[in-house]
């Protein structure tokens, strides 16, 4: 890694217009993603940010499907198309039932492009994200939050009901069939963007050990970070420097969030192992895309 200059998040010609802030040590960074965590209705700390972790600080919120949707001109055809033929063939893996909104959330799971982004409950998942790619050390790291409560306030009425009458700030596929059984039926609620929080089913034991549920707009041409910058209050950003990462790294370790417990099975803990045994002077000796900005299904090599 000392023959290439640091990346920071002042080389970046992002201008995303979201409340940045910089954490200087490691407590500081965890008082950062709890600040608000208070509820004094309850008198308990629960917080209303979700979490999303990049090795890259340049990292923004495009999706997917957007990515894979350059040059072409309609992306709510081509997101039909992709979902379509996952549902016609992955019914021998797989059985959700007939809801698009399941279907959409165990595609997204499994790799294909979609509207949808990954986001967690945890903060500790979220600083995982952001150190598991050692080939991005020397480069600042972000972690996204947005408080998913106040965000409902911008959806439409319909939903809002929806959530007020099932006491919960994010919706499941069932709580979403009702109202928007197709995604055009969706999209169509409002003249407006809007964000909503989504729970996928726990098909497997990895979405529940990452606290995990996904963002989606209200249609797939609508950029979260762009509808961020019109909504400032909404969510911010936290810049881990490239300094801090192994320290990050190391107390999550300690802390057993590891590989090994995000992804159950074979391929996590040889991941996991990899990576703790890999020295600090080997580290990064390849570059790889930061997972964040990788297309769903892309291997997870160096580049030589």
């Amino acid at each position: 890694m000392r023959d290439r200059p640091s990346l920071t998040c002042n080389d970046s010609a992002s201008s995303i217009d979201v409340d940045t802030r910089t954490a200087g040590s490691w407590n500081e960074l965890v008082d950062i993603l709890y600040e608000g965590s208070w509820d004094a209705s309850i008198e308990r700390f629960r917080s209303p940010f979700v979490f999303r972790g990049a090795c890259d600080c340049r990292s923004d919120l495009s999706t997917s499907l957007m990515r894979l949707g350059r040059g072409h001109d309609d992306l709510a055809r081509l997101e039909g198309h992709l979902l379509r033929n996952f549902r016609k063939y992955a019914h021998m893996e797989t059985t959700v039932g007939p809801s698009v909104w399941n279907w959409l959330a165990i595609a997204q799971h499994h790799g294909l492009h979609t509207r949808l982004l990954d986001w967690t409950y945890s903060p500790f998942v979220a600083m995982h994200f952001v150190t598991e790619n050692l080939n991005w050390y020397d480069s600042d790291g972000v972690i996204w939050c947005i408080n998913h409560r106040e965000t409902n306030r911008l959806i439409p009425e319909v939903l809002k009901t929806a959530a007020e009458q099932s006491g919960s700030d994010v919706f499941t596929a069932e709580m979403l069939e009702e109202i928007a059984p197709t995604l055009d039926a969706f999209d169509r609620l409002a003249p407006e963007p809007f964000v909503i929080l989504l729970e996928p089913p726990s098909v497997d034991v990895r979405i529940a050990n990452q606290f995990a549920l996904f963002s989606a707009m209200s249609s797939p041409n609508a950029a979260l970070h762009e509808w961020l910058g019109g909504h400032a209050e909404l969510g911010r950003r936290v810049i881990v420097p490239a300094g801090l990462k192994w320290e990050v790294r190391d107390k999550l370790d300690q802390a057993g969030i590891t590989e090994r417990m995000l992804y159950p099975g074979l391929d996590g803990l040889t991941r996991w192992l990899s990576r703790y045994y890999t020295s600090r002077s080997d580290a990064g000796r390849g570059r790889v895309l930061c997972d964040a900005d990788r297309d769903p299904g892309e291997p997870h090599r160096r580049q030589r």
